[in-house]
This record gives C-alpha cells, sequence and structure tokens, in this order.
C-alpha cells in the first residue's frame, strides 16, 4: 500500500511521478503489487486534472489523461486493462514482468485523447490497440531483418569453406585417379626388329612430343622380308617410341647401323629437341620431334660418342668433339672437332700418337678450376689435352670465344716436357679399363648433350679402374688418388650413388666369375667395403642404374639371379661351368636401398636377355621409369627379337616381393632382420627425384 499513499500524498498542483522516475516508496513495493497499483491508478480524483482544472495545466500530458476520466465502472476498466495485458503477454513473451508493467501503463495513459466521453475512450482506446499492432510488426520486421542479416553472414562463410572442401575433395580423389592411370599408361612393352645378338644397342631418352615424359629414341636393325634368309637385306634406322604408350612417333633410315643415338643438342634455328645419330662414318642431326634431317657431316670410323663442347667458331652454337680410330689400330687415334649449327668439319682431324694400347678411353670434357677447357682421352692411358690447342692444330687459328682459349697452369706443369702437348692423367703398367666422372646417375642416361647436364660431369672428380682389379678415385684438383681398393676383376663400369650419409658419392661395382657374382659398394671417401652380396651369375653385362630418393640416399637397381644363401647353392651353380642348365635362368632385377642393406626389392623377373637400360625421372609425380632393352628367342630359328620394355619404378616397388640377404651387409649398424610391414611401409612411401 506504499505506493497509494505516496500517491495520495501528492499536491493537485505538483508534477506527479513519470513512468520511471525513482519513488522510494513504490520501490520498495515488491512486483506482487504491480496489480494492485494499476487498480489505484485508475481511481477517479475527484474532478483533479479535468479539463480546465485550475493546476491541470501544469501537469504533463499523460498526468492529464491519466486523471482525465469521467465516471468510468473501474471494474470494467480493470476488466479491459487485463485483457489488453494479457494480449500484450502474449505477444510479448520475453518481456520482463516490469516491461509488460511499464506498457500497460502507458495503455491506461493513452485513453481519452478527445473529451467525447466515451466515443473518444473507444477511439483513443482503438488507436491505442492499432499502435501495438504497428510495434510488434516492426518488431517482427526487425527479427526477420536480423535474421536475414545472420543468414548472408552465414552464407559468406560457408560458401567459400563449402567450395574449398569440394576442391580439396576433388583434388584427392581425382588427381591420385590420374597419376594411376598414367603409371598404367607406362607400363608397356614393344618388339622393335631383330635382336642382332647381345651387342647393346643405341639408346638415348629425350622429351621429343612435350609432355613432360623423357621419350626413348633407339637404333634398330630389322631384315626386308622379316625374316633371316639370304635373300634378305637389313634395314638400319633409329625409331622414336613414345614413353606414355609405346607408340612409334617417327623412324629414320640410316645407311648403317647406328652405334650412339643423343639428344638436347642447344640448335637456335628450332624450337625442337636436336639428336645428333651417330653411325660409322655418318653424324646425322634430326629434329626430335618431326626426325627431320638438319645437316649431315662424313666422317671415316667413328669411335666415340660426340662430346659437348663450348663455343669455339663465334656462332653462339655449341660445338661437337668425336675421336675416330682405325679398325687394326695401327694409325693414330684422331679427335674432330665439328659445327654444332651446320655440321661442318672445322679444320682437319688432329691425329695424336699413342703409344699405349687397350680399350678407348674417352673423349670427356674437363673444366677445372681456374676455367679452362681440356679434352681427356686415351688407350690403356689417360692424356689430357687443352680445347685450345685442338682448336689452333685443327684450324691454324685461335677459338672465337674467350673460354676456349684459356690454360690451367696448375695442368701444363704436369707436362713431362715444355714441348709435349699432353698432360699425364694415367700412365703406369696397369692400363685403364674405365675412366668416368663422379657423378650420381652417369651410366643412367649418359647420351644427354644439354648443357646443364653436362655442368657437373667437366667439373667433378674420376673413378678409376685400372689393371682390371684396382678400384681407385683420383681428384680432378691435383690429379691424384684419393684411395686404392683391390677387389676381383671388374667387367661392367661401376656405377656412383650414396649409400651412407656423409654426402661423398660411393661406387657400386660388380664382377663374376664361376658361375658368381659378387656385388659390392665401396665408401667414396676412404675406400672401405660398405656393402657386398653375392648371387647366381645372370650372364648379363649391363651397367648399375642409381637413382636419388626422398631420403637423400640412392636406390641401386641391377640385375641378377638367385642370391646365394648357403655354400651348397653356390657349388651346385659353379659344379659344371659351360654345361647349359636343363631350366632357363631367370634373370632378376633388384633395388637396393641403404635404409634396409640385408633386405632387396624384387622388381620384376625374366628369361630375357638385358643388354641396356635406362632411366627416366617423371618430376610431376616423383616417379621414374625404368626402360630395358632384351633379346628375346623366337621359335622356328627365327631371328631374336628386340624388346623395349617400360615400367614405372613405383608401382613396380609397391608389388616388389622382399628377399632377405644373409650376412649383414656391411658395417651399417641397423637392424639384420626388419619385420616385412615395416619394409612395406617404407618402400610405398619411397619417390624418386632427379640427381
Amino acid at each position: 500500500m506504499a505506493a497509494a499513499l505516496s500517491r495520495a500524498l501528492k499536491l493537485p498542483g505538483k508534477k506527479g511521478s513519470e513512468l520511471g522516475e525513482y519513488d522510494p516508496l513504490t520501490q520498495a513495493d515488491s512486483e506482487d503489487d504491480s496489480e494492485e497499483d494499476d487498480l489505484v491508478l485508475n481511481y477517479p480524483r475527484n474532478g483533479l486534472g479535468r479539463d480546465g482544472g485550475g493546476g491541470g495545466g501544469l501537469g504533463t500530458a499523460n498526468s492529464k489523461n491519466r486523471v482525465s476520466r469521467p465516471g468510468r465502472l473501474v471494474g470494467a476498466d480493470v476488466e479491459a486493462q487485463d485483457d489488453e495485458e494479457d494480449e500484450w503477454r502474449e505477444r510479448l513473451p520475453n518481456k520482463s514482468r516490469k516491461s509488460r508493467g511499464d506498457a500497460k501503463g502507458s495503455r491506461h495513459w493513452s485513453h481519452g485523447d478527445s473529451d467525447m466521453g466515451g466515443v473518444g475512450e473507444d477511439r483513443g482506446g482503438h488507436r491505442s490497440l492499432g499502435g501495438g499492432g504497428l510495434g510488434v510488426r516492426s518488431a517482427e520486421a526487425e527479427e526477420k531483418r536480423m535474421r536475414m542479416k545472420h543468414a548472408v553472414r552465414s552464407a559468406f562463410f560457408l560458401v567459400p569453406l563449402v567450395c574449398a572442401m569440394l576442391l580439396v575433395l576433388l583434388c584427392a580423389f581425382l588427381i591420385p585417379c590420374q597419376k594411376r592411370e598414367l603409371e598404367k599408361k607406362l607400363q608397356w612393352e614393344r618388339a622393335l626388329g631383330d635382336a642382332g645378338g647381345v651387342t647393346p644397342p643405341a639408346l638415348a631418352l629425350w622429351d621429343l612430343d612435350g609432355d613432360s615424359v623423357e621419350d626413348v629414341i633407339l637404333g634398330v636393325t630389322q631384315w626386308t622380308n622379316g625374316t633371316r634368309t639370304t635373300q634378305g637385306k637389313k634395314i638400319y634406322s633409329a625409331v622414336a617410341v613414345s614413353a606414355v604408350s609405346g607408340q612409334e612417333l617417327w623412324r629414320k633410315e640410316m645407311r648403317e647401323s647406328v652405334i650412339y643415338v643423343q639428344c638436347g643438342l642447344p640448335f637456335s634455328a628450332t624450337p625442337s629437341p636436336v639428336c645428333p645419330l651417330i653411325s660409322k662414318s655418318v653424324i646425322m642431326a634430326v629434329n626430335g620431334t618431326t626426325g627431320k634431317n638438319l645437316w649431315t657431316a662424313q666422317l671415316r670410323n667413328i669411335e666415340s660418342q660426340a662430346v659437348l663442347l663450348p663455343d669455339v667458331e663465334g656462332d653462339s652454337v655449341p660445338d661437337l668433339l668425336v675421336a675416330t680410330l682405325p679398325a687394326d689400330e695401327t694409325l693414330d687415334l684422331s679427335l674432330t672437332l665439328i659445327s654444332g649449327r651446320t655440321g661442318a668439319i672445322l679444320g682437319r682431324p688432329v691425329p695424336f700418337n699413342l703409344t699405349g694400347q687397350g680399350k678407348l678411353i674417352g673423349p670427356l670434357l674437363h673444366e677445372t678450376q681456374q676455367g679452362a677447357y681440356y679434352i681427356l682421352f686415351g688407350l690403356g692411358n689417360v692424356e689430357a689435352i687443352s680445347l685450345r690447342d685442338v682448336y689452333s692444330r685443327a684450324t691454324g687459328k685461335m677459338p672465337a670465344t674467350q673460354a676456349p682459349r684459356r690454360r690451367d697452369p696448375g695442368w701444363e706443369a704436369l707436362k713431362k716436357t715444355n714441348s709435349s702437348a699432353f698432360v699425364n692423367i694415367y700412365r703406369g703398367s696397369e692400363r685403364v679399363d674405365f675412366l668416368l666422372p663422379l657423378v650420381a646417375g652417369f651410366g643412367n642416361n649418359r647420351n644427354s648433350l644439354d648443357t646443364l647436364s653436362n655442368v657437373n660431369s667437366t667439373r667433378s672428380d674420376w673413378v678409376l679402374v685400372y689393371g682390371s682389379s684396382k678400384l681407385s678415385v683420383l681428384r680432378q684438383r691435383d690429379l691424384r688418388k684419393e684411395w686404392i681398393f683391390n677387389s676381383d676383376p671388374i667387367h661392367i663400369q661401376p656405377a656412383p650413388g650414396h649409400f651412407n650419409e656423409d654426402g661423398i658419392l660411393d661406387v657400386f661395382s660388380q664382377h663374376s666369375a664361376n658361375g658368381v657374382m659378387e656385388a659390392q659398394i665401396v665408401d667414396g671417401a676412404k675406400g672401405h667395403l660398405l656393402w657386398s652380396a653375392r648371387f647366381v651369375c645372370p650372364r648379363l653385362v649391363l651397367v648399375t642404374s642409381t637413382i636419388s630418393t626422398s631420403t637423400g640416399q640412392s636406390a641401386f637397381l641391377f640385375w641378377a639371379s638367385e642370391p646365394i644363401t648357403a655354400q651348397s647353392n653356390a657349388t651346385k651353380a659353379t659344379a659344371a661351368p659351360g654345361v647349359p642348365a636343363a631350366q632357363p635362368l631367370i634373370r632378376k632385377l633388384f633395388l637396393l636401398h641403404p635404409t634396409y642393406p640385408t633386405v632387396l626389392l624384387e622388381l620384376s623377373s625374366t628369361t630375357d636377355t638385358a643388354v641396356t637400360s635406362a632411366v627416366s625421372y617423371l618430376e610431376h609425380l616423383k616417379d621414374a621409369t625404368y626402360i630395358t632393352v632384351s633379346s628375346r628367342p623366337t621359335p622356328d630359328s627365327e631371328p631374336s627379337a628386340r624388346i623395349v620394355k617400360s615400367m614405372s619404378l613405383r608401382a613396380a616397388v609397391a608389388n616388389g616381393q622382399v628377399v632377405r640377404l644373409v650376412g649383414d651387409g656391411g658395417k651399417t649398424g641397423r637392424p639384420l632382420k626388419p619385420s616385412v610391414f615395416e619394409v612395406n611401409k617404407f618402400f610405398r612411401r619411397l619417390s624418386f627425384k632427379h640427381q
């Protein structure tokens, strides 16, 4: 009753408490007294506040409306107010009770806006209800607007998120499908002409059709009528085959057998790759895309592949050098310079009187630390002569560009006499069998002529094999041996690769004797044995391939037969040398990775005789293809077929079989028997990359 008392004490001429003003007596009331306060507010004020009443003008409009109602039944007024209050509660359920009270009070004050009595009250009441409806509609509109705003914001956030998720899912599913489809296309096999025995054919790899996959260029021999008869005639040609599908791209007929195929000669006249095809007396440069002839150089008794030189005649195109040697080896070995632009012979062949005997070494191009160029070559021994001297002897003048004019004082000091033209790289009583740059992957595709591929090869140390059983690394800075490793006779060119983790290339070598092949890896830093294993001899002479992997080390690919797991197997394999076995010999391609030196991965097996191989890298797939050229026997005394086979290494590794070796595989400090699950998990995650 404190609220009623406070209102009764107010004088007519004073301003009443407005809605929302603080009153200590009314604030003391509880919320339960709100209805009672409403009844008090609706009592007649004994004429106070009527229109024209004294002091009424001093009150506010709300105060006037509140006290100006004529005698109206209190019960009916309260009942109408309660109905209106219930309607407002239903429409505004979230309002507080105090807010509902405020809204209810404002409705009472809005009655009687006109002095028309009951009619005025009714009209005022209708206006009050209409105003409340407008307020509700505006609140609903505001709520809809806010909901729309939140929906737009959510859409701006969710739509890019959903698009990104869909893109990720598409990439996750479509790209692996494309990779698997390409891996399937990389698996192919094609027969190309007569095998011609076990002599390795000319082979090169280069991207000819612009699909970022290196294609195969191969020397092929065929018979005119398809059989080896007295009436048949041999046809020699070079064939380009797509590495993706195995389809023939072009074929170029030659007068003689193709002994070397090289690609990548820089040639400004055409954007297509240029590939020199080399036979015994002809060098023909062809357009790698179409096979069209660009130029031809006529020579005699060519014995080496072409060496890419810096530009010596000043036409901004690198030039070439080849070695010629008569078949009887009674005459001098000669070096011949060839223009890379036109194929013209630059000057005349330069002969050298070499007294040594044995295999032809080189020629190789080497760039010293002083930037001088030297040609390394020899017969049994290894000599070097500056490119400046070769050009001046051939043409009688100095090279047109600056780089080929240089000489290295350190190398010139190694000459025996001041009048001698040769720098002695190696000369001894034991003849040299192999000399190759100490560069990873040199044996994989050594026929490349592009400048970038030759940079490391022309500035490296060398792997030297002499006396058939001594393996050494020869330092290029002072021409001294780094170390010497004594082995059994080595008949196959060694292969450099990273086996341990010291960052220095190691050397993989193999030798065969008495039906047993032994493979060894020698430390390139100190000449110690790192790994070895013995196999049944596969009767193959095939260079090992090394491939750089995602671990930073190299994987070694080599051909062999069954690993020797006991002495009895070795005895059985060598019991009757020279006697053909009843069953055909199965040759297997093994992959060795330094992470598991006691485990080999068998990638494939065949009864064909592989004669040469090459490795092609696929950067966009982190994969590599292994190209094999084999000789396959045919029935009815027909000539053996030459089979070219392509294999994706990642696909082969995923399907490979684990083969365990006996022994510790060298002193590596790693566990001897890893689980099959561990090995398979490692190899399936392995990827390949350029050296």
